[in-house]
């Protein structure tokens, strides 16, 4: 498929998702939305793919929503029929955010640049975010008269604690790489040059030693994990999955290969063989 505002490429098991909007910052459209949506939707489908890494074009990652409509920017927007709840219009970044939550495949994001709005607030749902150490980070919404978007106001507490999460988002302020290594907004700041081969050195870890199957349910067990009423929950989960991918191939393989002390060949495919004890996550009613 070919995309007007964003790359999308595989190589050696590794997809890549690049933010193509350079002139404008990568600043986040209905269009890039759309396809980014799409291009998710193509990571699921391909079994080649074993990760993701997400990145900006040129010197952003993505300055966040485009604001060339003016006052009436986020005031206006078309919408489908089926793209309403309570009655109201879904926000675009839910919409993406909702979707990268809902991948099979790990999500790496290599923040190379200012990550503002829903540039930041897109990242969210993604399991890893590196940072080069130009990147700037801001929770703008309070500042444009608008509130966090993009479920963030669920994501960013669990990943950075409730205080962290408030100060950033009801004061707005744009603020440096090493404030989101502190607060645990990133996993790792580093020079630019090195920011992409980090990137790819921890995809490709996850590509040639794992098997699928099993990322794709440790990746739902995660996340759903977050909101669960207590450990038993997620210890039913655990033994229902345990007692499901125990017996598969994928096991026997793992198993065998370990004590052939050789690499494994893991058979089973993410597209054909989920167990089914996989938490639905984060659907609700059928939908992302």
């Amino acid at each position: 498929m070919d995309f007007a505002e964003i790359d999308y490429i595989v190589t050696d098991g590794v997809a890549t998702v690049t933010l193509k909007r350079p002139e404008r910052l990568n600043a986040f459209t209905l269009t890039m939305r759309g396809e980014l949506i799409d291009a998710f939707d193509q990571v699921d489908a391909d079994d080649d793919v074993r990760a993701v890494v997400v990145t900006g074009a040129g010197r952003a990652f993505c300055a966040g929503a485009d604001l060339s409509g003016g006052g009436k920017t986020f005031g206006g927007r078309r919408h489908d029929e089926d793209e309403l709840v309570g009655g109201h219009p879904r926000d675009g970044g839910g919409t993406v955010a909702l979707r990268i939550a809902a991948c099979l495949k790990p999500v790496i994001a290599a923040i190379n640049g200012p990550a503002v709005g829903v540039g930041v607030t897109m990242t969210l749902p993604m399991d890893v975010r590196l940072a080069a150490d130009t990147a700037r980070f801001g929770f703008v919404f309070a500042r444009r008269g608008i509130v966090p978007e993009a479920a963030s106001s669920w994501f960013l507490p669990r990943i950075v604690g409730i205080a962290q999460a408030m100060e950033w988002a009801a004061t707005g302020r744009v603020f440096p790489a090493s404030e989101a290594l502190e607060g645990r907004l990133v996993s790792r700041v580093l020079p630019q040059e090195e920011l992409l081969p980090a990137a790819y050195a921890l995809a490709r870890e996850i590509a040639d030693n794992t098997a699928a199957v099993s990322v794709a349910a440790v990746r739902r067990l995660m996340w759903s994990g977050l909101s669960a009423d207590s450990p038993w929950q997620a210890h039913a989960a655990d033994s229902r999955l345990m007692a499901e991918l125990g017996r598969s191939p994928d096991a026997v393989e793992g198993v065998t290969a370990f004590l052939e002390k050789r690499p494994a060949a893991f058979p089973m495919k993410v597209s054909q063989d989920l167990p089914e004890g996989l938490p639905e996550w984060p659907y609700r009613d059928g939908h992302v």
